[in-house]
């Protein structure tokens, strides 16, 4: 995958993408407020998937926010992660992050994730 854009090819479309992560999950990573879901997608791209309801964050602008600075995060990190289908899901808290600490959640997250699916493909 190259440059930085994030086209529909590195975003879950369908509800039959999301339910397969859901029923398949190989890793699950945790970060402040914030849990992410993946397993091996079989392409040589990951795709991400997110899931912030109303009920864990209240506001359209937060939920709106954290979507968006999601996005930006994958698509600056796209040429490092592995091929993995990715559903980030927001829990309670995730709203009250600010964007220099949900930056530093989300970039840890995805690090371990790397590390935790090269470490699964080697053994």
């Amino acid at each position: 995958m190259s440059g930085h854009g994030f086209p529909k090819q590195l975003r879950l479309l369908t509800a039959g993408d999301y339910r397969y992560v859901f029923d398949h999950a190989t890793f699950k990573v945790h970060g402040k407020g914030l849990m992410a879901l993946a397993c091996p997608n079989g392409l040589d791209h990951p795709r991400l998937g997110l899931v912030i309801s109303k009920k864990n964050v209240r506001r359209a602008v937060d939920r709106n926010r954290l979507k968006r600075l999601t996005r930006e995060s994958i698509r600056l990190q796209q040429c490092s992660l592995p091929a993995v289908d990715i559903v980030l899901l927001a829990r309670r808290g995730a709203s009250e992050l600010d964007k220099a600490t949900l930056h530093r959640q989300l970039f840890g997250m995805w690090r371990r994730l790397e590390r935790d699916a090269r470490k699964a493909m080697t053994s």
